[in-house]
């Protein structure tokens, strides 16, 4: 929590500081629900808090302020993202079209609860599905070596009974607008790259698929499936 000292540099009262953290809190966790889990821009938050205020130091303080009430009240971190690889053109340059490192920091909302708390009292089962996709996308890619071409990632799903073309999908919907969602919401990297017959598309391990708390359960659910079929063919 800000300090009256913090406070009194950037000439700001307790409670307009209050209001702005409040504001702050509010909008991640709307955009969180409304976004299926979709990053929140930086950008974003700052322009909740500069609206009417234009102290250079005021939007650091209220989204930390607002990030340890998350934490404390809900059991929410609100972890940064940032990507620092810039996106590579034929010639090997980065894309002028790549965000800078500023403009690419982001925030993603991740529960601290216990599993067994937050499945029975928070994660929404009419969207478990979605996590379900998501996991055997990244174990896809991860056994891949973190990075897979659309081609065979796409031939891989196919052997799960899920196909590029599916609009109509039982429990997905569109299966290709699922699997851009994982890029939306920061699983997956979707990148074009030029080859001997043209460009194609490749997707890589983003930053929360890449993330301890994902990582670790990833690893132990191969190995379990390695297991599994180690011992079938046995």
């Amino acid at each position: 929590m800000a300090t009256s000292d913090e406070l009194a540099q950037i000439d700001i009262s307790t409670e307009e500081k209050d209001k702005l953290v409040a504001e702050v809190m509010r909008y991640a966790l709307f955009k969180t629900h409304q976004n299926s889990g979709c990053p929140i821009k930086r950008e974003e938050l700052t322009q909740i808090i500069t609206k009417n205020y234009r102290q250079r130091a005021l939007p650091a303080l209220v989204i930390k302020e607002a990030g340890d009430r998350l934490a404390a009240t809900f059991g929410y971190e609100m972890r940064e993202l940032q990507r620092t690889r810039a996106t590579s053109t034929r010639s090997g340059r980065p894309s002028s079209q790549q965000p800078s490192n500023q403009d690419a920091k982001s925030y993603v909302l991740v529960s601290k609860l216990d599993p067994e708390v937050y499945s029975k009292y928070v994660e929404d089962t009419e969207r478990a599905h979605v996590s379900g996709f998501a996991f055997v996308v990244i174990s896809i890619v991860h056994v891949a070596g973190g990075k897979i071409s659309e081609e065979d990632l796409w031939r891989q799903l196919k052997r799960l009974g899920l196909n590029e073309t599916d609009e109509n999908h039982p429990v997905l919907g569109n299966n290709k607008q699922a699997l851009e969602l994982l890029v939306q919401q920061r699983y997956l990297l979707k990148e074009k790259i030029a080859g001997p017959e043209g460009h194609s598309m490749v997707y890589e391990l983003a930053e929360r698929a890449l993330d301890e708390s994902i990582s670790s359960k990833l690893k132990e659910y191969i190995s379990q499936v390695v297991g599994v079929s180690t011992a079938t063919a046995e």
